[in-house]
């Protein structure tokens, strides 16, 4: 049943971004720049800290996750907004601190943990923009990603801190995209 979940979960992150991608070729989404460059660091570097540690569950969302920021910084060059205002260079800042402590450790846990910092920190200007202008962003590729964490999570068999804290945070961070896209149609 493991290698269920994780094919769905895995199938889950792979098409949200072209869902994603169709919405910001239709100007339908405009993806942040200084988020998009920040993740797509972080996603890979989040590979390969889970390979090193052995990882079989979350490393194929993180995997999916890497190949998801690829297409979307791509697009996100021509088609994004923001980039250079105060508030992203610190959060790019504070995020490329968090990759620097993340790989002068020596141990994976930690460097994951620092990942998931900067991560989160490099989500800020996207939070921000979403927060004023949340017709931006489109909610369904941010639910498929809350979904794929789901099933990575109901692919785990060896319950762990260390197994759990990525496919949570991912979970988290994109259900509250989800909450601030939609809040406007509910006020």
């Amino acid at each position: 049943m493991k290698s269920v979940f994780i094919g769905i979960s895995s199938v889950l992150a792979l098409i949200s971004p072209l869902i994603y991608a169709r919405a910001i070729l239709r100007d339908e989404a405009k993806p942040h720049r200084t988020t998009r460059f920040v993740l797509l660091i972080i996603t890979s570097l989040t590979t390969a800290s889970l390979f090193a540690q052995h990882n079989t569950v979350a490393i194929w969302l993180a995997g999916a996750s890497t190949l998801q920021s690829i297409l979307i910084l791509i697009l996100s060059i021509k088609r994004g907004m923001g980039g250079w205002a105060k508030t992203d260079l610190l959060c790019m800042v504070i995020a490329l601190a968090g990759i620097v402590l993340w790989q002068t450790t020596s141990n994976p846990a930690i460097a994951l943990y620092a990942a998931i910092a900067a991560d989160a920190t490099g989500m800020v200007p996207t939070l921000i923009k979403t927060y004023h202008l949340p017709k931006t962003e489109i909610w369904a590729f941010y639910l498929l990603d809350v979904f794929a964490a789901g099933f990575t999570m109901l692919a785990i068999t060896t319950w762990s801190i260390q197994e759990i804290s990525y496919p949570i945070y991912i979970m988290v961070i994109n259900a509250f995209m989800i909450f601030l896209i939609i809040r406007p149609l509910k006020m």
